[in-house]
């Protein structure tokens, strides 16, 4: 005769740790994006970068006279410049920084969601908790993931720095960290941090309101159930603002996390992501701050495809 003990070890493991089993999944699910949206990530990363005019300050007349090349002249650029596999440079720090950012922000969402926040006497859950609630988790989530987001920004840009003639930074993932560490200390790490977790904030907020009022919108207005279609139009244009919102951070973001430092980790360039926002509007004007928009919107609205499995 069997016993609720062993009902409950034969049960399913989704069963027995439905948290556990959503966060695996997700994960697996996520890495195989990851793998294959990637090389949008690189040029996205490329892109941002190029051209900037603070470098002019340190003589590097190699990037100051970079041609400017749109997505798909800059991904074949890198395949004909460097080789086919070099548009997966990065991708390890890549997968682990989804590992983190994802395990962050839904074990903080979540808290939120039940803990912090709870739902209203009709068992709803406010659109204005589903956003304040979002933003934080997002923010927390970025924090904590920083330190590979800053090896994977730098990993992107090893390819360019050879082409260059600079010698390597890195001999691979740990050697980055370890080096990181050793230069920079713990707070090296998290180089970049304020812009990025910005970014974080912007994307969740412009993603959960645009997602949510767009849904509705075409719910109540058009012929439109709320079906695939729906969820399908409502992701494509909450992926955009998120896109408008976000893509400025990110590229100040990157430009930090990718400038030389001294031997104390110190920045050479920029003395603040607020720095680096005046340098890049007064240096290159203010669309400068979209670079890479395109394959990063492209790779938003893949990422909110998952938006069931991390939230």
């Amino acid at each position: 005769m069997s016993t609720p003990d062993d009902a409950e070890r034969l049960s399913p493991l989704v069963q027995r740790w439905p948290r556990a089993s959503k966060f695996l999944l997700s994960g697996c699910a996520a890495t195989v994006a990851e793998l294959a949206t990637f090389p949008l990530d690189l040029t996205k990363t490329r892109l941002q970068i190029q051209g900037e005019a603070a470098l002019a300050r340190l003589g590097d007349g190699a990037t100051e006279s970079a041609p400017y090349r749109g997505m798909v002249r800059t991904a074949l650029g890198i395949v004909q410049e460097e080789g086919f596999l070099k548009l997966w440079q990065g991708v390890a720090p890549a997968i682990y920084r989804h590992i983190v950012y994802s395990g962050g922000r839904m074990v903080t969402y979540e808290h939120l969601r039940e803990v912090v926040f709870g739902k209203s006497e009709d068992k709803h859950y406010p659109l204005w908790k589903s956003v304040i609630g979002g933003m934080m988790a997002g923010v927390v989530g970025q924090f904590l993931a920083n330190p590979t987001d800053l090896v994977k920004v730098q990993m992107q840009m090893e390819g360019k720095r050879k082409l260059e003639g600079k010698p390597p930074r890195f001999r691979g993932v740990h050697h980055a960290f370890a080096k990181i560490l050793a230069e920079g200390g713990i707070r090296g790490l998290w180089a970049g941090w304020v812009p990025n977790i910005q970014r974080a904030a912007l994307v969740n907020m412009g993603d959960l309101t645009t997602y949510d009022t767009v849904k509705h919108y075409l719910v109540l207005n058009t012929p439109l159930e709320d079906n695939i279609t729906t969820h399908g139009l409502s992701s494509l244009c909450s992926g955009l603002v998120a896109s408008i919102l976000g893509t400025p951070a990110d590229v100040i973001k990157s430009r930090i996390m990718n400038q030389p430092r001294d031997k104390q980790g110190r920045g050479l360039l920029y003395k603040s992501s607020t720095d680096c926002l005046i340098q890049a509007v007064q240096g290159e004007g203010f669309l400068s701050l979209y670079k890479g928009f395109l394959p990063s919107w492209l790779r938003m609205e893949d990422t909110l495809l998952h938006r069931d499995c991390d939230l």
